[in-house]
């Protein structure tokens, strides 16, 4: 990757332009052609850098009821029962981490389903020794921003303002979640490409920049960006800082965590007597020595002394949920490692 790329990864990250030509309009402000954009994004695709360009839901607006899952298996099992997990499609990203506790993987699943039912299906797989139930509590922050441009990182410091959203019920229509199926997909990279999706819908392209801006508004879409692969974009250390954060200061310290441009998400999550951490926070580092000088200059500035940071071993899965893309799960027998 050259300094352009980087430059036009950090912009799509973040701010996507919602309008027919939009490599045209991401041209303009790089001052190149629009074919040169599409030819740089193709090829941080081929090389993985580029995960996905699309709309980014919210999951619980949806209706979808979530949580971080923790489990301790043993060593030797630990392979076999994250690609078991994997099978489930409503886990989106699973990591063995360096703790006691060795995977975590969040599961969502849509309404009507019963997630703990979901996890205990899980239960007849051999080497679980424990499992422990982490769904948020109050939720901070979420959004990963990597700073690509090494000369424009941000001062460590809670700099970031919260984005306010209209806070309204949302119950999905069957049209809503057809909207979503179609949304949610990996954009191709072509002069008008949202043409296809408004096509198959029924829509003009125009009327799908309205409902996306709507449902902007009121918090079911996130945002409509870039998503990279941390690994490939040279974020090897990706660390899951858990503080143990005295009652009383849960709320103000996860508002001033959730400040901190270098913090991608920040959620409080139940506490049990063999995990006492309830407020957990992720950082995106380069190596492990600057995660922990981020840390170190984070825990300063929130007066919580004890954490620990918890890194990615290895990653199992890492994907988005397909919204309305409903598909039955059972594990139907032991299957041996």
């Amino acid at each position: 990757m050259d300094k352009l790329d980087t430059e036009i990864l950090n912009e799509i990250q973040w701010t996507f332009p919602l309008v027919a030509k939009p490599f045209d309009e991401i041209a303009k402000k790089f001052e190149i052609s629009s074919d040169e954009v599409k030819k740089r994004l193709i090829q941080l695709k081929r090389k993985g850098v580029l995960r996905q360009l699309s709309a980014i839901f919210d999951t619980r607006k949806l209706g979808y009821t979530s949580s971080l899952v923790a489990m301790e298996i043993e060593p030797d099992k630990l392979e076999y029962v994250a690609h078991q997990i994997n099978k489930h499609p409503g886990v989106s990203h699973n990591y063995e981490r360096e703790h006691e506790f060795n995977l975590w993987f969040t599961l969502a699943v849509p309404p009507g389903s019963d997630l703990e039912k979901e996890v205990e299906k899980f239960s007849k797989l051999d080497g679980i020794k424990k499992t422990r139930m982490l769904p948020t509590l109050q939720l901070f922050k979420i959004g990963v921003k990597l700073d690509m441009v090494d000369d424009k990182k941000h001062e460590v410091k809670p700099s970031e303002e919260k984005k306010k959203v209209i806070d309204v019920k949302f119950v999905p229509t069957e049209e809503d979640k057809e909207f979503i199926r179609e949304l949610q997909k990996d954009m191709e990279i072509v002069d008008r490409p949202f043409q296809k999706a408004a096509e198959s819908l029924g829509m003009t392209e125009e009327q799908i920049f309205e409902k996306l801006r709507h449902y902007e508004e009121i918090g079911v879409m996130r945002r409509y960006a870039a998503i990279l692969r941390h690994r490939e974009a040279g974020f090897t250390a990706n660390g899951m800082i858990v503080w143990k954060v005295p009652e009383g200061r849960i709320t103000e310290v996860g508002n001033k965590l959730g400040a901190f441009p270098q913090v991608s998400h920040c959620y409080e999550r139940p506490v049990y007597p063999d995990w006492p951490y309830n407020v957990f926070s992720m950082i995106h580092c380069k190596s492990f020595d600057e995660a922990g000088e981020v840390a170190g200059q984070i825990q300063k500035q929130i007066d919580v002394d004890e954490y620990k940071i918890l890194f990615s071993a290895k990653e199992f899965k890492k994907t988005r949920v397909e919204y309305f893309v409903e598909n039955e799960f059972s594990l139907e027998e032991k299957i041996p490692a």
